[in-house]
């Protein structure tokens, strides 16, 4: 298979924890990726209040082909996002290279502090479920 397996995963199934676009992800940079545009569409579109409809009309991307790119279950092309940028005046495509490298050289995009902040009260109350052994 050209360019190896590592597309017959969607992105979204690299998934190790947390829900998509806000999730922790495997090492795989082309995953984290993926999911970086997926959140940045989303968040555009959110600040914008504009439809899938609405941004297929102005992008002349197909609305399905923006849903699976918001839903991880694409990945993204050149031209989807250069269009959807386009239409929409604002960067998709992270600035991976400037990520923070983890201990195995591996980069993440850090997660927005709101996340963060909602991802440790959730851990946290995870743990204080758990029943203690002593």
């Amino acid at each position: 298979m050209p360019g190896g397996k590592r597309r017959v995963k969607k992105p979204r199934e690299y998934v190790i924890d947390g829900a998509w676009p806000y999730a922790v992800m495997d090492e795989l940079l082309g995953a984290r990726v993926a999911q970086a545009v997926a959140r940045a569409l989303a968040e555009a579109m959110e600040r914008q209040k504009i439809s899938a409809n609405a941004l297929a009309q102005a992008s002349e991307v197909n609305r399905q082909v923006i849903a699976n790119v918001l839903a991880g279950v694409v990945w993204p092309d050149l031209l989807t996002v250069a269009s959807l940028e386009g239409a929409l005046g604002e960067r998709l495509w992270p600035d991976h290279l400037s990520w923070p490298q983890d201990e195995s050289g591996n980069r993440a995009q850090p997660l927005p502090e709101k996340i963060r902040r909602q991802r440790d009260l959730e851990t946290a109350e995870r743990e204080a479920r758990q029943p203690r052994t002593n």
